[in-house]
């Protein structure tokens, strides 16, 4: 890369790297909530990701697309969502081999709790320091990328 490559690269490999860690540790302090948890919590909330406004079952495969998870991370992860009464897995009605999640009442009620924290560090870290204009711009120059990023997984 040249220098003017690399000045764009470090400072974006950083952010991407450290954003996640610094998302994990405030919810995690606030809320008891890793940020993985999270994410799947807020997807089968329906947070504008497939699933239905009113949180709608997701299957696994979706379920894992959707979060950027390894199917056997995603096993994981569900299994300790479920045995803190957050999730409940079930068969699909059309075909019993086929495992759907959706989120428990007490899994949409943590999630209320934790969206707060959630979303004032996105606010402090990401959205605040950037201008309308600069917000604009990040939003398209990230929507030119995951397109990509998104076909090489």
């Amino acid at each position: 890369m040249d220098d003017a490559e690399m000045a764009t690269w470090l400072p974006t490999i950083r952010f991407v790297q450290l954003l996640p860690q610094v998302l994990d540790r405030a919810l995690k302090r606030e809320t008891g909530l890793n940020h993985a948890h999270y994410a799947i919590l807020v997807t089968l909330a329906g947070g504008g990701n497939g699933a239905g406004d009113r949180g709608d079952v997701v299957s696994m495969t979706e379920l894992a697309r959707i979060a950027g998870l390894s199917r056997s991370r995603l096993s994981h992860a569900l299994d300790s969502l479920e045995e803190r009464g957050w999730v409940e897995r079930t068969s699909c009605s059309s075909d019993k081999r086929t495992l759907s999640a959706a989120l428990t009442p007490a899994g949409r009620e943590l999630l209320r709790s934790a969206a707060p924290v959630h979303v004032e560090q996105i606010r402090e870290l990401v959205l605040d320091p950037l201008s309308d204009v600069e917000r604009d711009q990040l939003g398209a120059i990230l929507s030119k990328l995951i397109p990509g990023v998104t076909a090489a997984l």
